[in-house]
C-alpha cells in the first residue's frame, strides 16, 4: 500500500481523491486545504476514517508517513507545493497545468530526476480511450496524408480565477494533438476576448503550426453555453473525431476527392474503445510509476514542462498580436 496525501479537495480534487480511495494499492491518510468547513463536508461525503488527517496546514502534513502527494491546489501554488514535496521525498501527482512557467517547470523535472522520485502529471485526455485508440489509427496511415486539425472546447462555466481560458481547456487539446501527430508545435499564434475577469482571456482562437506546416485550429471558451467537446483531424482518406459528448465518441469518416473533384469512397466507421473512467487510469499509472519505479512517458512532468511552454508561447502571442516560434529540447 502506498501512503497519499490530498492537497486540495476542490472541484478536480475531490475526483482524485475519489479514485484514489477506490484503489487497491493506495491508502489516503492525510488530506489539505486551506478550508476547514471544506475538509468536514469532505469527511462526511466520503465517511473518511478517523485516523486520516485533515488539515490546513503544510507542516503538520509533512510530519505524516506519506510516499506520494497528489497536489490540486491553485496553479499559482504548485510550483512551491511540489519542489517543497519532491524536497520530501515524495512521489507527486500534480493537477496540470504543471507549473505557469517554462523554466519554473523544467527545475521540478529536475529535482524530481535528482530526488529519483516520480513526477506526473495529470494530463487525463491523454488516458482516455478514443485518445490512445486515435493515436493507433493516425499512426497506421488511414487518414492518407494529414492536412489539419480542429478543436472546440466551450461551455458555461466554470470559471476559473487563477488561469484564463486559454490555460485551463487548450492544454488538452495541444495533448491530445501533440499525441496524435506525435510532434510538438514550432509555431502558435493566438487571438482573444476578455468579458468577465481584467486579464484572464474568455474566449481564445489558437493556431499551432507543427513541422511539414501541418496546422491546427482550436476554439476555446468557458462563457458559451453552447457545450462542446470535439476535436479532429482531417486527411487526405478521411477524418478522425473525437466527440466526447457522443456515447460512441471516436468516429472514422472514409471519403476522398477524385480526380474529377468529386467526393468519393464517403462511409463512416464507429470505433470501439474500451470502458473505464480516464481518471482512475492516471491514477492507477501514477500508483504503478512508483510500484514499478518507471516515469510515466505518457504524462511525465517534462510532457508537462513541454505543453507549459507551449501554452506561455500562445500567451505571448495572445498579449503581442504576433506569431511565436518554440524552441526547447523536452
Amino acid at each position: 500500500m502506498i501512503n497519499i496525501a490530498i492537497a486540495g479537495v476542490g472541484r478536480w480534487g475531490v475526483h482524485l481523491l475519489r479514485n484514489f480511495l477506490e484503489h487497491p494499492q493506495a491508502r489516503i491518510i492525510a488530506i489539505l486545504d486551506p478550508n476547514p468547513d471544506r475538509l468536514a463536508v469532505i469527511a462526511k461525503q466520503f465517511n473518511l476514517p478517523k485516523d486520516v488527517l485533515l488539515t490546513t496546514d503544510w507542516e503538520e502534513l509533512q510530519q505524516q508517513p506519506i510516499e506520494a502527494i497528489v497536489i490540486a491546489t491553485p496553479a499559482t501554488t504548485h510550483y512551491t507545493l511540489i519542489t517543497s514535496a519532491l524536497n520530501c521525498g515524495y512521489h507527486v501527482l500534480a493537477e496540470k497545468p504543471l507549473t505557469l512557467n517554462p523554466a519554473e517547470s523544467r527545475e521540478l523535472c529536475q529535482l524530481a530526476e535528482k530526488q529519483q522520485r516520480q513526477l506526473m502529471v495529470d494530463h487525463t485526455y491523454l488516458f482516455h480511450p478514443a485518445v490512445e485508440s486515435g493515436q493507433t489509427i493516425i499512426q497506421s496511415g488511414k487518414l492518407g496524408t494529414l492536412h489539419y486539425g480542429y478543436a472546440t472546447r466551450t461551455h458555461l462555466g466554470p470559471v476559473r480565477t487563477d488561469v484564463d481560458a486559454l490555460w485551463d481547456l487548450a492544454i488538452h487539446d495541444i495533448a491530445i494533438f501533440n499525441t496524435w501527430l506525435g510532434q510538438t508545435p514550432t509555431k502558435v499564434q493566438a487571438t482573444g476576448k476578455v468579458w468577465l475577469q481584467s486579464g484572464l482571456p474568455d474566449l481564445v482562437w489558437v493556431t499551432l503550426t507543427y513541422p511539414n506546416n501541418f496546422q491546427a485550429f482550436i476554439h476555446l471558451c468557458w462563457a458559451n453555453p453552447d457545450k462542446q467537446r470535439r476535436l479532429g483531424i482531417v486527411g487526405s482518406l478521411g477524418s478522425l473525431i473525437f466527440d466526447e459528448m457522443l456515447p460512441t465518441p471516436l468516429t472514422l469518416f472514409h471519403g476522398e476527392i477524385d480526380n474529377q473533384l468529386q467526393p468519393m469512397n464517403q462511409h463512416q466507421e464507429i470505433i470501439q474503445i474500451e470502458k473505464g473512467e480516464p481518471l482512475q487510469r492516471v491514477c492507477d499509472r501514477f500508483i504503478q510509476n512508483i510500484v514499478h519505479n518507471q516515469p510515466a512517458e505518457i504524462s511525465s512532468g517534462w510532457v508537462g514542462a513541454s505543453l507549459v511552454e507551449i501554452l506561455t508561447a500562445v500567451t505571448e502571442s495572445l498579449e503581442g498580436g504576433e506569431a511565436r516560434l518554440i524552441g526547447g529540447d523536452f
